[in-house]
C-alpha cells in the first residue's frame, strides 16, 4: 500500500511539471500541431462483473473522473478513478441469522423492518498511455490506449430504514459487509477527441479491471469466522467522459 501511495504522489508531481510546459507549447493551434494538454475529465461508467465479483454482485454503474496530461508526442500520464454502485446482491444467507423463518427481519418496534442491500465501492489508478492520431480532425485526437495499476475496494452496504434493527446498527453491520480491497491492473481502449475550437472535448471506450483482492474483516457474524479469503475480482465495461482541457489556443497571429 505504501508503494502505491508513492506512485500516486510521483504521478501527480509529474503531471504538474508537464503542465508547466504549456507556457512554451500551449500557444500552438490544436488543429495544426500535437501540443501539451493538461486535462480534467468527468463522466460515467458501467461494468459487468466477472471472476469472484460475479458471484456476489450484478452489474454496476457510477461516476468516474480522470486528471492528467497529454504530451506533445501524444503520450498520456493520468490519475483516474470511479465510484462503484449496484443494486443486485447475490450473496446467499447474509442476514439469515437475524431473520424469521419466512425471511423477514423484525425491528425494535415489533414490525417488519425495511432492510436494503447494495453494492458500494471505488477504484483508483495511475495510468500511462498513448494517443494514436490519424491527423483528422487534428493531431491531438485519436485512439487512446491506456493502462495502469491501482487500488479497488468494495463492500455490501446495509441500509435499515428508520435504523430500528439493533443487530444492524453501527458497528455491528461491519460483521456482514464483506469489506474487500486490493491491487488492480486497469486497462482502457477508446477514442479521445479535442475540438479544434476547444468547445467539444470527450473520451469514450472500453474499460477492463483485474483486482487481486482479499477480505478485510476479522469476523463475519453470518459465517462465524474471519473473512480473509483471496479473490480475483474482474470488471468489464464502458466509460465516457467530458474533457476540460487547460491549454491556450489562439486564433490570431502577429507578424513583425
Amino acid at each position: 500500500m505504501v508503494a502505491i501511495k508513492n506512485i500516486f504522489r510521483n504521478v501527480i508531481a509529474f503531471i504538474l511539471l508537464q503542465s508547466i510546459a504549456t507556457v512554451t507549447h500551449g500557444q500552438a493551434l490544436v488543429r495544426d500541431s500535437a501540443i501539451v494538454v493538461p486535462f480534467f475529465g468527468l463522466g460515467a461508467e458501467g461494468h459487468i462483473p466477472g471472476g469472484d465479483m460475479k458471484k456476489r454482485f450484478g452489474n454496476d454503474y457510477g461516476l468516474q473522473a480522470v486528471v492528467g496530461v497529454k504530451t506533445a508526442r501524444n503520450w498520456t500520464y493520468s490519475l483516474q478513478g470511479g465510484f462503484i454502485s449496484g443494486n443486485t446482491l447475490k450473496e446467499q444467507g447474509l442476514l439469515a441469522g437475524i431473520s424469521t423463518s419466512t425471511g423477514t427481519i423484525i425491528g425494535q418496534d415489533g414490525r417488519t423492518a425495511d432492510v436494503r442491500l447494495f453494492e458500494r465501492g471505488y477504484h483508483i489508478s495511475v495510468s500511462f498511455g498513448k494517443v494514436i492520431s490519424f491527423k483528422k480532425p487534428n493531431p491531438n485526437s485519436g485512439i487512446w490506449i491506456n493502462g495502469g495499476i491501482g487500488f479497488l475496494q468494495h463492500k455490501i452496504r446495509i441500509e435499515t430504514i428508520g435504523n430500528n434493527v439493533e443487530e444492524l446498527k453501527k458497528p455491528y453491520r461491519k460483521g456482514y459487509d464483506r469489506l474487500t480491497n486490493g491491487v488492480i491492473a486497469d486497462e482502457f481502449i477508446g477514442y479521445i477527441f479535442y475540438g479544434n475550437r476547444k468547445l467539444v472535448n470527450f473520451y469514450a471506450g472500453f474499460n477492463f479491471i483485474q483486482g487481486f483482492t482479499a477480505g478485510r474483516r476479522d469476523y463475519q457474524y453470518d459465517t462465524m469466522q474471519p473473512y480473509k479469503e483471496k479473490r480475483l475480482d474482474l470488471l468489464y465495461g464502458l466509460k465516457v467522459g467530458w474533457i476540460l482541457p487547460f491549454y491556450t489556443n489562439p486564433d490570431k497571429f502577429y507578424y513583425y
